[in-house]
Formats: C-alpha cells, structure tokens, sequence
C-alpha cells in the first residue's frame, strides 16, 4: 500500500499543495501533520511508523518533510529499510535504493579518511622516530618460560608473572616450537 506523510511547520501553513501532490502519485493513506520538522518525535511521524508493513511505499513531497537533520532524516530511511519499506521522494526524485547508495558512498568515504588519517599518523610517529608494532619479547625470557612450562611444576598463570611475558607470547613461542619440531 502507498503511504503518504505530509508536514507543514506551522499550524498557518497549508497542506494542500503537497497533498495533491500526493493523490497525484496515487496515495492510498495520507498522514499529516502541522509540526516542525526539527523535532524526530512528532505525532504524524508516529503514526505514520506504526501503520507501515513490509512492502508498503512511503512517499513525500520532499525529503525535508521527514526532517530537518540529515541525521534524523537518515534515521528514519533506515528505519524504513529494516521493515522493508520502499520510500520515494517526489521533488528530489529519489527513492530508498538512492538513498542507501548515497549512504553506501557515504560510509566508504568515511572509511577510507579513517584509513588515510591512521596511515598518516603512523608514518608521522614512524619519522619521529616511535617503533611501531608489537614490543620485541626478550629470547631470554621465552626460553625460561618455556623451560617453566616444559617442567610441568608452573600454571601458565605462574609462569607470565614469573617471567613478564603475555599469555600470547607464551602460546606463540610453545606453538613455533611445535611447528619447528614436526
């Protein structure tokens, strides 16, 4: 079923152009509202998230309708796909698959500025000289902790205080070994 959620920011404002607008497009259902849009919890909105089902269409006459945050707004897509809804936007001529490959696009760019500013910030401590990557273990100390763990007389816990070492680097040096051996 097509679903409609109509807004208008204040209670002066009028309606009606978006909602021919809307029965235009073939709205079945039409909520509306006259509440601004810079509040996520308002009454329409409410209503029109409790009556949605999966494979229902929501349609606005332009995504500001839904909100004024881009935050919210994404929100509320969200929301939408998890239940399996369809949304279209008339003025931007958008709908929820552009909607999440702009949100896909998004998402990947942010991922690779992290990744750029994590690789630049590693080469910057790199040049100031900062070793990056595990500390080195002391031969010495994984030769005694083996020799602890051989003896069958230490708990793993005994011999990482004993020796300073981490459990890891125990198990990594019995594991090398190991594969060394056979």
């Amino acid at each position: 079923m097509t679903k409609n959620h109509a807004r208008v920011s204040t209670i002066d404002q009028n309606l009606d152009r978006q909602l021919s607008m809307l029965k235009e497009y073939g709205c079945e259902k039409i909520i509306d509202e006259k509440f601004t849009g810079t509040v996520k919890d308002r009454q329409g909105l409410q209503n029109l998230m409790n009556v949605i089902r999966a494979n229902d269409i929501v349609v606005v006459e332009s995504i500001s309708r839904l909100g004024r945050k881009t935050l919210d707004i994404l929100s509320i897509i969200q929301e939408f796909e998890d239940i399996g809804v369809q949304f279209v936007s008339l003025k931007e001529n958008m709908d929820t698959r552009t909607m999440f490959q702009m949100m896909c696009v998004i998402a990947e760019l942010e991922r690779n500025l992290i990744a750029e500013r994590v690789k630049e910030g590693l080469e910057a401590s790199k040049k100031r000289g900062k070793k990056l990557g595990r500390p080195k273990v002391d031969k010495d100390k994984i030769a005694l902790a083996l020799r602890m763990y051989d003896s069958k007389e230490y708990s793993v816990k005994e011999i990482i205080e004993g020796t300073g070492i981490s459990q890891g680097s125990l198990y990594r040096a019995i594991q090398k070994r190991t594969l060394e051996t056979t």
